[in-house]
């Protein structure tokens, strides 16, 4: 059908709390996501599928058509860099803290600074508009070690708690960006299936403005 929807939502924590607000929405998977090895789910609405993906792949996936709408971190957006996506709601969902951070205690050095980050893009436009030289150290993980093995003199990365840099010796310096999860739409599909996505998107939203209130 061509108002058939594909939905792309991230793996992990996002998924877990994205599920209720599709629920409320009216669509629910068939399959039980966390027993399955599958990456495309039916739901409750032969409409409707879902796809399951990392979440820096659901910018991509949404942005050329592979799927109408996506749910990611504002984080991966800002990386990404948003190109023919609209971003029509922030679900409040997922928060955490894009910051700097460093070794206790020791102040950032004033010169050329080494930061180590899976972030390069946003690392590479935040210390650009401070006015501070930066040589950014492309990591996918364990972000903590570089500062410690003196691989860098300070890490972008996300915190929650602040309880892994604590355990290692670090603590967290400069606010780049509260970050969340946000709905994200195909813009062909906005126009292609205005009738089908906006109810999804309304409920959605509904969803969101109830939790709310309600905190």
């Amino acid at each position: 059908m061509t108002d058939s929807i594909t939905i792309a939502l991230s793996k992990g924590r996002i998924l877990d709390e994205t599920l209720p607000l599709l629920k409320e929405a009216g669509i629910e998977l068939v399959d039980d996501v966390k027993k399955s090895r599958k990456l495309v789910f039916p739901t409750t609405d032969p409409d409707v599928r879902v796809l399951v993906l990392r979440a820096t792949d659901v910018p991509t996936y949404v942005q050329y058509g592979g799927a109408d709408v996506g749910v990611t971190g504002k984080d991966v957006l800002m990386e990404h860099g948003g190109e023919g996506l609209y971003e029509p709601l922030d679900l409040n969902i997922s928060r955490c803290r894009l910051m700097t951070a460093g070794l206790k205690g020791q102040p950032a050095p004033t010169g050329r600074i080494r930061v180590a980050t899976k972030f390069v893009d946003i690392a590479r436009r935040y210390y650009a508009a401070q006015g501070r030289q930066a040589d950014i150290i492309k990591l996918y993980g364990a972000m903590e070690l570089a500062p410690i093995l003196h691989l860098a003199d300070e890490i972008v990365d996300i915190v929650d708690t602040g309880n892994t840099l604590k355990a290692n010796g670090l603590e967290a310096r400069e606010l780049i960006e509260n970050i969340s999860s946000r709905l994200v739409v195909n813009r062909t599909s906005m126009k292609m299936k205005h009738g089908a996505l906006n109810p999804i998107i309304e409920k959605m939203s509904a969803a969101v403005d109830h939790r709310r209130a309600a905190e």
